[in-house]
C-alpha cells in the first residue's frame, strides 16, 4: 500500500514523499527510520477515470530486469562496494521509471538505517519473499556477496528456463490464432456468397456442405452475441481462477493435461528444487527453506503439499517421509531427499535434482518444438482441405450437370 508524507528532517526543512508499506504503522516506522518528524502521513487513493488510468502492465518490472539488477548489485559487492553506493550507482543508470522509483526509495531506506533486507522487502512485487529472506540470511551471516551471487546464478537459471517454455508456445499460438482468424473470415464473408449460389441452384447438396452453410449461417446472425458471451465467459473465468479455489482447480486441470502437464509438473520441481538448494546452501534452516519455497512455487496443488510437509518437519518428522505419501512427487526424488537428509548433504542433493529436471524440462521443451509443427500442419491441412471440399465438390457437381 503507497502513503504519502509531510515531514521535517533533522536541519528543520519541510520533506514530502511516498513510501510503500504494509499498513499506517509501518508506513510511520519507515518514514521515522529516514530520521524525520512526521507532520502528516495519509493512504494514496488511485482515482481513476477516462483521462487519469494507471495501467499496471507497464509499470511493471520484469523478470529480465531483475535478474540484471541482481547481477550487477552481485558484482559490485565483489568489488567491495558499500551497499548505499551500489544502490545510488544503479538508480543512477536505470532506465525503467518504476524500478528506477524504487531503487530511490531503498536508497532512502538504507540512509534512515535500514538493513537490504528490509528495504527490499517493502517492494514485494519486485522482489519475492525468496529474493528477500536469501538477502536476511547473507545479512546475519556476513556473506552478502554470497547471497547476491547465488540470488544472479538461481535468477539466470530460472529466467533461462521460463523463457524457453513460454517461447516454445508463442509460435503454436500465433498459427492456431490465425489460423482461426483466417476461417472465420471465410465462413462469415466468402462462404456465404458461394452458399447462395449453391441453394439457388436446387441441387441435392453434400451433408457436410450443410454444416458448414448452417455454421456460416449461424456465425453472420450471431457473431455479436458469440462475442460478447465468449468476453463474458473469459472474464468469469479469469475472475474464478483469481480465487484461491479458482487456482487450485486450475493448476489441477493444467496438471492433468496430457504432455503439457508433465512439462508444467517438472518446471515446479525444477524451481522447488532450486529454490531450496539455493536457500540450504546459503545457511537458511529447512524449516525457513520449505516455508519460503511453499511461497514462491506458483502451484497451488505443490503448495499444499510442501505446507503439509512443513508441518510435519516442525513436528520431528523427516522430510522425505512426509514427501512420500504423495504421488505428484516422483519417488527418485523422495529417495533423493532421504539420501541427502542421512548424509547431512541435502542442499547438494536438491542441486543435482534441480540439474536433473532442468534437462529434463529442456528435452520436453525440444520434443514439444519437435511434434508442434508436423501436428500443425496435418491438423491445418484437414480443416482447410474440409473447408474447400465442402464448397468445390457441390460446385464441381453442378458444373458437371451443363
Amino acid at each position: 500500500m503507497l502513503f504519502t508524507y509531510v515531514a521535517i528532517d533533522n536541519t528543520n526543512a519541510e520533506r514530502d514523499g511516498t513510501v510503500e508499506a504494509s499498513s499506517i504503522d509501518a508506513a510511520i516506522t519507515a518514514v521515522q527510520k529516514r530520521g524525520y518528524t512526521i507532520m502528516s502521513i495519509d493512504p494514496v487513493t488511485d482515482k481513476k477515470n477516462l483521462f487519469n488510468l494507471k495501467i499496471g502492465f507497464f509499470e511493471g518490472v520484469s523478470n529480465k530486469e531483475i535478474v540484471i539488477l541482481s547481477r550487477q548489485i552481485a558484482t559490485l559487492f565483489q568489488a567491495h562496494v558499500s551497499p548505499l553506493r551500489i544502490f545510488r550507482l544503479l538508480s543512477a543508470e536505470m532506465e525503467n521509471p518504476h524500478l528506477l522509483n524504487i531503487l530511490n526509495k531503498i536508497v532512502e531506506d538504507l540512509q534512515g538505517g535500514s538493513s537490504i533486507s528490509r528495504a527490499l522487502a517493502a517492494h514485494p512485487t519486485v522482489f519475492s519473499v525468496f529474493y528477500v529472506n536469501l538477502v536476511r540470511s547473507g545479512e546475519e551471516s556476513g556473506s552478502l556477496e554470497k547471497s547476491f551471487n547465488y540470488l544472479a546464478d538461481y535468477l539466470d537459471r530460472s529466467y533461462e528456463i521460463i523463457s524457453k517454455a513460454r517461447n516454445a508456445l508463442i509460435y503454436p499460438a500465433f498459427v492456431i490464432a490465425v489460423f482461426f482468424s483466417v476461417m472465420g473470415l471465410m465462413l462469415t464473408m466468402v462462404i456465404p456468397k458461394i452458399a447462395k449460389i449453391l441453394t439457388d441452384s436446387g441441387q441435392e447438396l453434400p451433408i457436410y456442405t450443410k454444416i458448414v452453410i448452417g455454421l456460416s449461417n449461424f456465425l453472420v446472425h450471431y457473431i455479436g452475441f458469440i462475442f460478447i458471451f465468449l468476453s463474458v465467459g473469459i472474464i468469469m473465468l479469469w475472475s474464478f481462477i483469481k480465487t484461491p479455489v479458482g487456482k487450485r482447480a486450475y493448476d489441477e486441470f493444467m496438471l492433468s493435461i496430457p504432455y503439457m502437464g508433465t512439462l508444467r509438473r517438472k518446471l515446479v520441481l525444477t524451481k522447488l528444487c532450486d529454490n531450496l538448494s539455493t536457500m540450504l546452501s546459503n545457511g537458511v534452516s529447512i524449516v525457513q527453506a520449505i516455508e519460503v519455497t511453499s511461497d514462491v512455487v506458483d502451484d497451488s496443488v505443490y503448495k499444499e503439499i510442501l505446507d503439509a510437509a512443513l508441518a510435519d518437519v516442525k513436528a520431528g518428522r523427516s522430510f522425505a517421509d512426509s514427501l512420500s505419501e504423495y504421488p505428484e512427487i516422483p519417488g527418485i526424488l523422495t529417495q533423493m531427499v532421504k539420501v541427502g537428509e542421512e548424509t547431512g548433504s541435502l542442499s547438494e542433493i536438491m542441486g543435482t535434482l534441480a540439474v536433473f529436471y532442468r534437462r529434463e524440462v529442456n528435452n520436453a521443451v525440444d520434443t514439444l518444438i519437435g511434434l508442434i509443427e508436423p501436428v500443425m500442419i496435418v491438423l491445418l491441412g484437414l480443416g482447410v482441405g474440409v473447408l474447400l471440399a465442402s464448397v468445390l465438390m457441390p460446385i464441381y457437381s453442378m458444373t458437371s450437370n451443363f
